[in-house]
């Protein structure tokens, strides 16, 4: 039996000391559950690496008054809330930077002088490595500044096709602007060939394509395409919502199925989502687009004369999941209708 891959844990490091910043990042190295995404000496790069890559676990120094880290935490944790551990203790308030960090939200607080001393020893690295890998599994603290509220999009898009559903995709998403609410596809596609799609599919659309990973926050502009072998859902994290990758069992025969991904739509967003399945052989998709209709979304099916393989719109409304059949080349301009609808009903 095929064991669950385990995703790593993509971690960002920020510090303008090349001697913490060493020291950490060649700690993270000598253990396989991390994966530095980026490394950052500056707050502006260090927050625009936040925004981009989404990490799981931030490495953060909150002593430093040129990084002015303890600004950058609470910056972060009011827009991008992640999981951050506060590196300080050095300064004459060491104290004090302690308790403000973990005030804003910092996870826990490790001082440079814990590790840095003994910094050719083994066991000083698998203690702090130790930390870490504690700091990444710690709750999220709410910050000081007040109560946060999970932010719903106005509309979000979740795509599903199998067979024929590459050049599907590509006609529907080429003709999508670059505003586009925050996009999820399944592509029923083995492993290592959806990195390549989507970024066939990016070089062709208006917004970003990539494939999607552990912990992906949904953003308008932004279309996330399932990794092959991996189901995708949705899963609320603190006040954002974001993509959750598994290796649970194979569903219609495929991973990634779109079911799974069509059902947290339905839990999540309800009224705010809009579903889609093109052409494709069986029946991925029909069962989770109905939940989605029942909790209130709008779907589109694409017809049978522009399928490659009717099976999965067929199905999808043989059972009553879709409100409209489309033509491939007309379903872009059906999503955008809606999206435009339900955005002045949200503002209205």
């Amino acid at each position: 039996m095929k064991r669950p891959l385990t995703h790593k844990i993509r971690v960002v490091v920020v510090d303008d000391s090349i001697v913490s910043r060493a020291w950490i990042s060649n700690a993270l190295t000598t253990d396989p559950s991390f994966e530095i995404v980026a490394v950052a000496t500056n707050a502006r790069l260090a927050w625009e690496i936040v925004q981009g890559q989404s990490p799981q676990l931030l490495i953060l120094n909150v002593d430093s008054p040129q990084l002015d880290g303890l600004a950058l935490l609470e910056k972060v944790m009011k827009r991008f809330p992640t999981r951050t551990l506060a590196v300080g203790g050095t300064s004459g308030n060491a104290s004090g930077v302690a308790q403000k960090a973990l005030s804003l939200g910092a996870v826990d607080v490790i001082s440079p002088a814990d590790f840095l001393p003994g910094q050719k020893l083994p066991e000083d690295t698998l203690g702090l490595l130790g930390r870490i890998h504690s700091a990444a599994r710690g709750r999220l603290q709410m910050s000081f500044s007040g109560k946060q509220h999970v932010r719903l999009p106005n509309v979000i898009l979740a795509i599903a096709a199998s067979t024929g559903g590459p050049d599907a995709l590509q006609l529907v998403l080429s003709k999508l602007p670059a505003n586009i609410p925050p996009t999820l596809v399944v592509q029923h596609m083995p492993a290592f060939f959806t990195r390549g799609f989507a970024k066939r599919l990016n070089a062709e659309c208006a917004f970003e394509v990539r494939e999607a990973r552990e912990g992906d926050a949904l953003q308008d502009g932004v279309a996330l395409i399932a990794p092959g072998d991996f189901h995708m859902t949705v899963e609320k994290s603190f006040d954002r919502y974001r993509v959750s990758l598994n290796q649970a069992p194979l569903l219609h025969g495929v991973r990634p199925a779109a079911d799974p991904l069509f059902e947290s739509v339905a839990r999540h967003f309800g009224s705010r989502a809009i579903g889609v399945v093109l052409t494709g052989m069986g029946r991925d998709g029909a069962n989770g687009l109905l939940q989605m209709r029942k909790a209130g979304s709008f779907n589109i099916a694409q017809d049978q004369e522009s399928s490659v393989v009717f099976g999965m719109p067929r199905e999808a409304i043989a059972g009553g999941a879709v409100q409209i059949v489309s033509p491939l080349g007309k379903i872009a301009s059906v999503i955008m209708a809606e999206v435009a609808r339900r955005t002045v009903a949200k503002v209205g």
